[in-house]
């Protein structure tokens, strides 16, 4: 298959542009507010709200499905690309509710860095916990904002604390808060020893930063009151008296954390995230296929699919396939292989998308996202390459721990129904088993890592293929996969069961226990010591 003409100094440039991340938090932290003054900043909104990037004007938010728009949350995990000073930025917005964890999860094999938005009046919350901790598992370098500074904010001090403590990673704040709630008047850059006052104007539109050279300058004690001033004054001779440096190394390493402090809302302290991020985030990283180290700056192109989406736009009736390029040159129209089946695929439709806007790719490289636009028999997970033996196995698989059985409500709509259902267990929105005993009808029996998941599926069917559903929920909590633990696992073998235990089949024909408790699986466990009772999903057979 024909390389790209691309010489590798122009590969080396492009890779080292490229900044992709994602932005993680609890919900309700403010990352969908941060992801738009981010997009403001490289001119890609302007402050209404609308797109003055594209030819035409057009309303644009990183929540673009109905139900989100509803509930207030974000359940689709979005991908927007922009310039920004000499770097191209991939973002990557995710759900922050803990049932939709698994989409951010894989949005994160996707991404080379994280910025965690955490909101500076509770600190650490449970979910902002769960996901950093797979971005540490990941190697993931993290960047963190203490997001709603404007709002009344634990003591800065604390919140570095909980860092530390609650999370285990070390934190070292780039810049410090002046104050907070009404009170808040700006940030401290610790690092250039500049003062960045903000002040608001009427209508809701913000002066640029005021900067000061030092903190003893007459106007910021003019600005603080005399309390807040001591408070800050103090601190930062605490932060410089610890001796600790920066370290760039362990920040890589996802050891170090760099801090800054802030209010998306108000765009204070925003821009200086986004500068220092551009200046210390790593540029796209190698990845590893059947253990050979493949780079990003290597001639053949490879990606990996990491999410599927559907019907993102009424007038576009189609599938978007998100894939991640890993090394080469993407061009529009070229030919690769896809490792999974064998087969050669002409990428021809290629997308930036931007919300539910959507412009045509020409070309991308090494860390870039793009959205394969088609009906191409893609899955989560698959890679695409020009050379036909690499396949990354970046992914990673989920147990459900929520079960229910989905009902067609109209015969005469089945088609719709299982053309539907088909559409979103390619995009990984649940999982279908099959029971071990037939039970007539056809009537899907379905998990997924949180309940919000079958609303998302029910709402998705009645609106996008005009199928209503109804859900009757299953008696589980837990899924087990099961194998001999010497040799094959046949498909007459059966475990000892136990009661409430259904045994069911999962998309690629392992055998799967559905348990109804912790107590039940463990006798279950006890009966079964010749068995692998495993929680989380075997990989597919080779050759699917």
């Amino acid at each position: 298959m024909a390389e790209s003409t691309v010489t590798p100094a122009e590969l080396k440039r492009e890779v080292a542009r490229r900044r992709s991340f994602a932005i993680i938090s609890h919900p309700d932290a403010g990352k969908t507010t941060l992801t738009e003054k981010f997009l403001l900043y490289g001119g890609a909104l302007n402050l209404a709200g609308s797109v003055t990037a594209r030819k035409d004007q057009r309303t644009t938010t990183s929540d673009w499905m109905e139900l989100e728009k509803q509930r207030g949350i974000s359940i689709s995990s979005t991908v927007l690309q922009f310039d920004y000073k000499d770097c191209v930025i991939n973002i990557l917005d995710t759900p922050g509710h803990k049932d939709f964890s698994e989409d951010t999860y894989r949005v994160l094999t996707a991404v080379d860095a994280a910025v965690m938005v955490v909101d500076a009046g509770k600190g650490i919350e449970a979910q902002t916990r769960k996901l950093f901790e797979v971005c540490r598992k990941r190697g993931v370098p993290i960047f963190t904002f203490m997001n709603k500074m404007d709002r009344p904010a634990r003591p800065s001090l604390e919140l570095l604390d909980d860092l530390e403590n609650v999370l285990g990673i070390h934190a070292f704040p780039l810049n410090w808060p002046l104050g907070d709630g009404p009170r808040f008047k700006g940030v401290y850059d610790r690092e250039k020893k500049q003062v960045h006052l903000f002040e608001r104007t009427p209508k809701g539109a913000f002066k640029a930063a005021v900067e000061v050279s030092d903190i003893s300058d007459p106007r910021v004690k003019e600005k603080l009151d005399s309390d807040v001033y001591d408070q800050v004054t103090e601190e930062l001779e605490l932060l410089d008296g610890a001796g600790a440096d920066f370290d760039l190394a362990a920040v890589a390493a996802g050891e170090l954390t760099p801090v800054f402090f802030g209010s998306a809302a108000n765009n204070f302290g925003v821009q200086l995230l986004l500068d220092r991020f551009i200046e210390l985030a790593p540029p796209p990283a190698p990845r590893t296929s059947a253990g050979k180290t493949i780079e990003p700056t290597a001639p053949e192109f490879s990606a990996f699919v990491f999410k599927i989406q559907a019907n993102m736009n009424p007038k576009h009736r189609d599938r978007v396939s998100f894939v991640r390029i890993v090394s080469g040159k993407f061009e529009r129209d070229m030919n690769v292989y896809h490792t999974r089946t064998g087969d050669k695929v002409r990428l021809s439709n290629s997308m930036r998308l931007f919300a539910q806007d959507r412009e045509t790719v020409d070309d991308a490289y090494a860390g870039d996202v793009a959205g394969l636009v088609g009906n191409h028999d893609f899955l989560i997970g698959d890679t695409l390459s020009t050379k036909k033996s690499l396949s990354f196995d970046e992914i990673p698989r989920f147990a459900p721990e929520c079960f229910a059985w989905l009902n067609n409500a109209s015969t005469a709509k089945f088609k719709r129904f299982r053309a539907g259902l088909s559409q979103m267990l390619k995009e990984g929105v649940v999982t279908e088993f099959t029971p071990i005993e037939a039970t007539g009808s056809y009537v899907p029996l379905l998990g997924a890592v949180g309940p919000l998941q079958f609303e998302v599926l029910q709402h998705r069917l009645q609106g996008e293929y005009d199928a209503e559903t109804r859900i009757e929920p299953g008696s589980w909590s837990l899924a087990r996969w099961l194998k001999k633990k010497e040799g094959e696992t046949l498909e007459e073998d059966r475990p000892e069961m136990s009661m409430g235990i259904t045994l069911v089949r999962d998309a690629h024909g392992y055998l799967v226990a559905l348990i109804p408790s912790e107590w039940v699986l463990n006798t279950f466990a006890e009966k079964n010591s010749d068995w692998i009772v495993s929680d989380s999903p075997f990989p597919p057979p080779s050759g699917e």
